[in-house]
């Protein structure tokens, strides 16, 4: 049974959630930000808030944008279980032509869920290899994808998995093609 209270839905949680996708410590985070163990440890308890230089440090740690540590407001009855579509945060690897967004509440389930849009012409040209699982979902439009070296051609209604393995994408048509992403675990 998964806990939904108000404490796993927290900054902090998504701040632990990040580090421990990144395989780091608190002690290596805290080198990093130059800051100590035990104020890490409170702002991910949520007993210290962090700054706006702190949370920019940490994105940059992280390799996520500064608004995806940026919590969406909500009414207090759906924080946690509803995300609006005009609410998603901004989440991803900034590649030009690719729009991501959160569909998860937040970071504290063992897996994510992405919206991504790819712009015509837009094109991830280095592979790329995450120690994720993720399987992915064409909304509609059309996709090449490259998964360990082999192209495939993926159209509306087409889904994929990627299991850790070298991949990456170009979308060469006239139109944004979009798609759903469950990730686990989380990266963003």
């Amino acid at each position: 049974m998964h806990n939904n209270s108000p404490e796993t839905r927290t900054l902090g949680a998504d701040i632990r959630a990040l580090r421990k996708a990144r395989g780091m410590t608190l002690v290596e985070l805290g080198e990093v930000l130059v800051r100590s163990v035990g104020w890490l440890s409170q702002v991910e308890r949520d007993k210290s808030e962090p700054s706006i230089t702190d949370l920019r440090q940490m994105a940059k740690a992280f390799d996520v944008s500064v608004s995806s540590l940026l919590r969406s407001v909500a009414p207090e009855h759906e924080q946690g279980l509803i995300v609006r579509a005009d609410a998603r945060r901004p989440i991803g690897c900034r590649t030009d032509g690719l729009i991501e967004e959160l569909l998860s509440p937040d970071l504290t389930d063992d897996f994510e869920v992405v919206h991504s849009t790819f712009e015509p012409g837009a094109a991830l040209t280095e592979e790329v290899v995450r120690p994720t699982q993720e399987l992915g979902y064409i909304v509609s439009g059309r996709l090449h994808l490259w998964v360990a070296g082999t192209r495939y051609e993926l159209a509306k209604g087409d889904s994929f998995r990627i299991r850790g393995d070298a991949y990456r994408w170009h979308n060469p048509h006239s139109t944004p093609c979009v798609a759903i992403w469950v990730i686990a675990p989380p990266v963003y």
